[in-house]
């Protein structure tokens, strides 16, 4: 049986925060008394990739106090130096959440979904920008989930427990699935952390081995579209990359929560990091794969349009926006 220690230990630094009562919900309200983010009007933007396109449709966007346990491994007033020296915020962060589709041939390959109706009044904005850029939700034909954190899975299932893309296969990690789909490791989960499990299970619970379908990282998921394990994040995350003739784009899903701040400090760790030590790892290995091999990067929760180039900086890197 799994007892509590096994959940710290596989969950790590967020199960340790569950129980300690500071972990802040996946599914974060904007702050109070900092006023509302400001919503990207245009909220898609396409980049050709050789004979592929790829899209970031923005869902929106959260604004959240910057408390000391949001950098768990790094003083606050430190944090606020690193945002005060870019010209941003010191009292609080805005977290955006973008979606990627790759357009290849007749595919329509949506890489994460951000939250439909069931987030904050500043989300759900997915959908609105597919139509936008040309797509419906009926278009997609397949959903690649990098891990099952809820911003990233939500967006699958409506509210009311419809699914949003009626037509398409879901792709998830096998060894992400696994560990949110342990019951064993659900029931041994302290009461602050039961609801993230529960919410897999709302997600994912009756889609039948037809339509959910798993992969193990490192994987040609598809023609062109490929994946690799970025384990410590969540114990199964997947980054996801697409190529054609010759350009490559890589998606790195939650590598950096505020790339202002982790990946100009990749060993920084943000309280979501589920085992802190191997998401620095990851961090700073995948960082520098992009880095060298020149590739065109986005990220989850990148700002809009969270295309880019990663750049070397000090002990660091920089995401450089397209223009």
């Amino acid at each position: 049986m799994i007892n509590r220690r096994d959940l710290l230990v596989g969950g790590g630094a967020a199960a340790a925060a569950y129980l300690a009562g500071s972990f802040v919900p996946l599914v974060a309200q904007n702050a109070p008394n900092f006023g509302a983010p400001s919503v990207v009007q245009v909220g898609f933007r396409k980049q050709k990739l050789g004979d592929m396109e790829v899209i970031a449709l923005n869902d929106g966007v959260v604004r959240r106090p910057l408390a000391a346990e949001f950098v768990r491994n790094a003083p606050l007033t430190e944090v606020q130096e690193l945002l005060r020296s870019q010209n941003l915020p010191t009292e609080y962060v805005d977290v955006p959440y973008t979606a990627f589709l790759i357009v290849a041939g007749n595919r329509r390959v949506l890489i994460d979904t951000g939250f439909a109706d069931n987030g904050p009044a500043t989300t759900g904005r997915l959908q609105a920008n597919l139509n936008a850029a040309g797509f419906t939700v009926n278009d997609i034909d397949t959903v690649v989930i990098s891990h099952h954190h809820g911003d990233h899975i939500n967006g699958l299932r409506s509210k009311a427990g419809q699914l949003v893309f009626p037509k398409a296969s879901i792709m998830v990690p096998t060894v992400e699935h696994a560990f949110w789909m342990d019951d064993a490791r659900m029931a041994a989960a302290p009461d602050a952390m039961k609801g993230a499990f529960q919410n897999v299970r709302r997600v994912f619970g009756g889609l039948g081995t037809d339509q959910l379908i798993q992969f193990q990282a490192g994987q040609e998921i598809l023609p062109g579209v490929s994946t690799t394990a970025a384990y410590g994040h969540t114990p199964g995350m997947v980054t996801v990359s697409a190529q054609s003739r010759g350009e490559k784009f890589a998606y790195l899903a939650d590598l950096t929560n505020v790339p202002q701040l982790f990946a100009r400090n990749p060993d920084w760790a943000v309280v979501f990091d589920m085992n802190p030590e191997q998401a620095r790892e990851t961090r700073r290995k995948v960082f520098e794969m992009v880095v060298n091999d020149k590739v065109l990067a986005g990220g989850f929760h990148f700002p809009f349009p969270a295309f880019g180039r990663i750049e070397k900086l000090g002990n660091g890197y920089d995401f450089k926006p397209v223009a």
